[in-house]
């Protein structure tokens, strides 16, 4: 991965998306979206894609999405063989310099109780600041809440 660039996408970007959303979002848990799902969110004013690619391969993506003075990470993910070498995090810092740009000035993010990417978002400035008790059914029956994790745009 020495020439990992990060780009913004569109809708002709929505097949690899959803190739890296597939083999990222482990299905136990039903967090990933649908095609239809993305398709129909993308248009919306202040929703973004970015991507990442090395070459012509995508190795992720983060939908983002800045509604007045706050922005939401809808999603990012990862190709598992991509993971753990800072793709993640170069997404994660392209959504906030761009929620910054478009006059963000809190990020949110909603994610499971216990997955992994919480490290990464707390690495980068991310706290607890809601819990939604029960909110994601695995398909073991298993239930999990959801945390809602913020910051500031612009630290400092």
């Amino acid at each position: 991965m020495s020439a990992v660039t990060v780009n913004e996408g569109g809708v002709l970007d929505l097949d690899q998306v959803m190739l890296v959303m597939n083999d990222s979002f482990d299905p136990a848990y039903g967090e990933a979206w649908t095609a239809p799902q993305c398709a129909g969110l993308m248009p919306m004013p202040g929703v973004w894609l970015s991507v990442a690619r090395d070459g012509d391969s995508t190795l992720g993506f983060a939908l983002g999405r800045v509604v007045v003075r706050e922005a939401e990470l809808l999603l990012l993910a990862v190709k598992r063989s991509s993971q753990g070498a800072g793709v993640g995090r170069r997404l994660l810092q392209r959504f906030v310099e761009i929620a910054a740009a478009r006059g963000a000035q809190r990020l949110y993010l909603e994610v499971r109780d216990g997955n992994p990417a919480i490290k990464l978002y707390r690495s980068a400035g991310f706290s607890e600041v809601g819990r939604r008790k029960n909110y994601y059914t695995g398909r073991d029956g298993q239930i999990y809440d959801a945390l809602t994790l913020a910051r500031r745009a612009k630290e400092g």
